[in-house]
C-alpha cells in the first residue's frame, strides 16, 4: 500500500509551491490535480501519470466521490499517490472528506499546506489583512453551497470582522453585497476584487460596498477574491483612481 499526499499547489503560480511540494511531485507516481492548477506546476512530474480531477462552477466537474475512490484505489497501485489542490488543501479544499476516505481504508496519508490565494491577493496590493489600530480580526468565507447542503450563515461573521475575505463568491457579487448591507456592513467599505492572483494576468479592481453592489465585479471571469476592510480603503482609492483614468465604469468611491 503506497502512501497519498494532499498537496497545496498555491494560488496559481508555479514557482509558489512549497519545497516539500515540488519534491514529491518530482517523485510523484500518479497526480490527481484540480483545474485551477497551471500547466507549468504539472511539468514537475514529469515521471507521473496526471489525471484532471477539478470542479468549477458552472462546469462540468469530477464528483467528489470519484475522487476520494480513485486516491484509495491508486494507493493500492502506487507508492506516491499526490493530490494536488489549489491553493491550501484544509481552506475550502473538501480535504476532510478526502482524509475521511483514506483513514476509512487505512491508507496512509500526509497534508503537505500551501498558500492560500488571500495571502497572494494581498501580498499583490502591498496591504497586510492585520494592522495595529485597523484590524485585529480576519475572516475568510465562501457563500457557496454545494448541492445537498445547508445554507451557510456566512454573512454576520463577514460584517462584523475587521477584514474580510470571500473566495468563490465573484459570480454573486450583487447579491452578496445586499446581502453584506442587510447585516450592517456600511455602503462605504472599502472593497478590492483581485483576479488570477499571483498570475501574470491577475487583476486588481477597487471599489467599495455601493461600487460591489452596483457591479463592479461585472468583467470579472477568473478566479477571483472579494476582499473587504479599512485595510483596503487607500489602496482601493488609488485602484478608483485608476480606472476612472483609464475610461473604464466608473466606481463609488469611500468617503476619505
Amino acid at each position: 500500500m503506497g502512501k497519498v499526499y494532499l498537496i497545496g499547489a498555491g494560488p496559481g503560480a508555479a514557482d509558489l509551491i512549497t519545497l516539500r511540494g515540488a519534491d514529491l511531485l518530482k517523485r510523484a507516481d500518479i497526480v490527481f490535480y484540480d483545474a485551477l492548477v497551471q500547466a507549468e506546476m504539472l511539468e514537475l512530474a514529469p515521471g507521473a501519470k496526471q489525471v484532471a480531477v477539478g470542479k468549477r462552477c458552472s462546469r462540468i466537474s469530477t464528483d467528489q466521490r470519484f475522487t476520494n475512490r480513485n486516491l484509495v484505489e491508486a494507493a493500492a497501485k502506487y507508492d506516491i499517490v499526490v493530490r494536488l489542490k489549489g491553493g491550501d488543501p484544509m481552506l475550502f479544499g473538501r480535504a476532510q472528506e478526502e482524509i475521511e476516505a483514506l483513514e476509512s481504508a487505512g491508507v496512509a496519508y500526509e497534508i503537505v499546506p500551501g498558500i492560500t490565494s488571500a495571502l497572494a491577493a494581498t501580498a499583490e496590493l502591498g496591504v497586510s489583512l492585520t494592522e495595529r489600530g485597523v484590524s485585529r480580526s480576519v475572516v475568510f468565507a465562501t457563500p457557496r453551497v454545494g448541492e445537498g447542503e445547508d445554507v451557510s450563515d456566512w454573512a454576520p461573521a463577514v460584517a462584523r470582522a475587521d477584514t474580510a475575505v470571500l473566495y468563490m463568491a465573484i459570480g454573486q457579487a450583487v447579491e452578496i453585497a445586499g446581502i453584506l448591507e442587510a447585516q450592517g456592513m456600511p455602503l462605504s467599505t472599502p472593497v478590492v476584487l483581485v483576479e488570477n492572483a499571483s498570475l501574470p494576468a491577475s487583476r486588481h479592481v477597487g471599489s467599495t460596498l455601493r461600487g460591489l453592489k452596483d457591479g463592479a465585479a461585472r468583467g470579472l471571469s477568473g478566479p477571483a477574491l472579494l476582499l473587504f476592510g479599512d485595510v483596503f480603503r487607500k489602496r482601493a482609492h488609488a485602484l478608483i483612481g485608476r480606472e476612472l483614468m483609464t475610461g473604464d465604469v466608473p466606481l463609488q468611491a469611500a468617503p476619505r
